[in-house]
C-alpha cells in the first residue's frame, strides 16, 4: 500500500469520525438495530431493538415496506452520518434532513411501539394497542420518527430497549418490512451521570464542612460535581472504597474552594453573618464565624478588630488583647484596632497601657468622618448599655479632652 493510499484512508477515517461523533453526543451505529422481517398475511409480529447504550436520550427509527425484489438504497445509519445531532431531524420541513426511505413497496402495515416486553406480548396476543407508547393506526408503506426522553413516553421509561409490533394489512401475501433504529448517546450521560446520580453527589456535598460555611453552596457543589464527572464514570466512582471517595471529595473540594470566587465569597458571607449577629447582640455567634475565618488563614486586620470587639463586649479582655495584637501585626496603622486595644487594657485593669494609647491618637480620626474622641465616647456608651462599667471611663474622657 503506497503513501497516498494510506493518507487517503486516514483522512477518510478522520472525516467519518468528525461527522459521526459530535461534541455533545453521537449516533451509536454499533448498537443500531437493522432487521428485515417477513410478516405473514394477517399476522402480528414483535421485534425487540438492540440494547440501547447507557446515556441514550433519543432514538431515530425508520420503517420501510418493500416489494419482493426491492432493496434498500441506503441505510438509516448512513443517512445520519450527515446529521450533527437529533435536532437536525424532521420529515421534510424547510432546511431539515429528509430521513424517510427513498423507496418503498405497495404494501402497507400498522405498527405500535412498546416500552416493555410484557406489553408487547399482550399486543401480539390480542392486537390491542391501549398500552402502546406510540401507535400508527393508519397503514403506511414507510415511516420515520424521532423519539426523545423529553417528549416521548417510549423513552421516559428508560427500559434500555423498545419493542416494535407490526400487523400485516395484506390478507393474502407475506410482507417484507425493514426496521432500523439508531440511538443517540449523550456524552455526559453515557458516563452514567443521570439526573438522580448527579443530585446524589450534590446532596452529599451540601453536608460537607466547607459547604456549610457558605450561605449558598450551590456553585461550590456544582464545581465538585463537574470535577468528579470529568475524572470518573458514575460506576467507577461508586466502586471506590469509602475512604477513596472521601479523599476525592476532599481533594476536589479544596480545589474548588481554592478558586478565588468561591474562597472570597465564603469569607465575605461569614463576615456578613458575623456583622448581623453583632447587631442582634449575639456576640458568641459572631466570634464563632470570625474564628473560622482566622483559623483558615483568611483574616484581615479588620477581622481581628471585629473579634476583639466581640471579646470586649463579652468581658473576655485577655482574649481581646491577644487577637487585637495579631491584628496590629497585619496593619499597624488601623486606629480601630488601637482604640479597641486601649479599651481592652483599660477594662483588664491596665490603665497605664490604655492611657498611652488613648493619649497618642487623641487628635486623629478613626474614620474619614469620625474622630478618635467621638469614637471613645460612643464605645463607652455601648459598654454601659451591655453592663460594662469602669470608674476610669470619666478619667479617660478628661484625659483626651484636654
Amino acid at each position: 500500500m503506497n503513501i497516498q493510499k494510506i493518507a487517503l484512508i486516514v483522512l477518510t477515517t478522520i472525516s467519518f469520525q468528525s461527522v459521526f461523533s459530535q461534541k455533545d453526543g453521537y449516533w451509536d451505529k454499533t448498537r443500531a438495530t437493522t432487521e428485515e422481517i417477513t410478516v405473514s398475511a394477517r399476522d402480528r409480529i414483535i421485534i425487540k431493538t438492540q440494547d440501547f447504550p447507557e446515556g441514550t436520550t433519543e432514538v431515530v427509527y425508520r420503517i420501510t415496506l418493500l416489494d419482493k425484489n426491492q432493496q434498500m438504497a441506503g441505510s438509516l445509519v448512513s443517512v445520519l452520518k450527515a446529521i450533527p445531532d437529533p435536532t437536525g431531524i424532521s420529515q421534510g420541513s424547510a432546511g431539515a434532513v429528509f430521513i424517510l426511505s427513498k423507496i418503498s413497496g405497495d404494501d402497507k402495515c400498522k405498527y405500535a411501539v412498546f416500552s416493555s416486553a410484557d406489553l408487547a406480548v399482550k399486543y401480539k396476543e390480542n392486537g390491542k394497542t391501549d398500552d402502546a407508547c406510540l401507535v400508527q393506526d393508519t397503514p403506511v408503506s414507510k415511516d420515520a420518527k424521532r423519539l426523545s426522553r423529553e417528549k416521548s413516553a417510549c423513552m421516559k421509561s428508560n427500559s434500555g430497549n423498545l419493542w416494535f409490533g407490526f400487523e400485516s394489512k395484506n390478507w393474502i401475501m407475506n410482507q417484507k418490512i425493514i426496521l432500523e433504529v439508531v440511538p443517540w448517546v449523550d456524552n455526559k450521560l453515557s458516563r452514567g451521570w443521570t439526573l438522580e446520580n448527579r443530585k446524589q453527589i450534590i446532596d452529599q456535598c451540601k453536608t460537607s464542612n466547607m459547604a456549610q460555611k457558605m450561605t449558598n453552596s450551590d456553585d461550590f457543589c456544582v464545581c465538585i460535581l463537574d470535577k468528579i464527572q470529568s475524572k470518573y464514570k458514575f460506576k467507577e466512582f461508586q466502586n471506590l472504597l469509602a475512604i477513596e471517595r472521601s479523599k476525592a471529595f476532599k481533594d476536589f473540594g479544596n480545589s474548588c474552594f481554592g478558586e478565588t470566587s468561591f474562597s472570597k465569597g465564603v469569607y465575605d458571607d461569614l463576615r456578613k453573618q458575623a456583622s448581623l449577629l453583632v447587631k442582634q447582640g449575639e456576640q458568641g455567634g459572631a466570634i464563632m464565624k470570625l474564628t473560622t475565618i482566622i483559623n483558615d488563614g483568611k483574616a484581615t486586620a479588620l477581622d481581628y478588630n471585629a473579634i476583639g470587639n466581640s471579646y470586649i463586649l463579652t468581658k473576655q479582655y485577655g482574649k481581646a488583647i491577644k487577637f487585637l495584637k495579631e491584628g496590629e501585626k497585619l496593619d499597624d496603622s488601623e486606629l480601630l484596632i488601637k482604640l479597641n486595644l486601649a479599651h481592652a487594657y483599660l477594662l483588664n485593669d491596665n490603665y497605664a497601657s490604655a492611657k498611652a494609647i488613648y493619649k497618642e491618637y487623641q487628635s486623629q480620626n478613626v474614620t474619614d468622618s469620625l474622630s478618635w474622641i467621638q469614637k471613645v465616647k460612643q464605645d463607652f456608651e455601648t459598654f454601659k448599655k451591655v453592663g460594662i462599667q469602669n470608674d476610669d471611663f470619666e478619667r479617660v474622657l478628661k484625659l483626651i479632652e484636654k
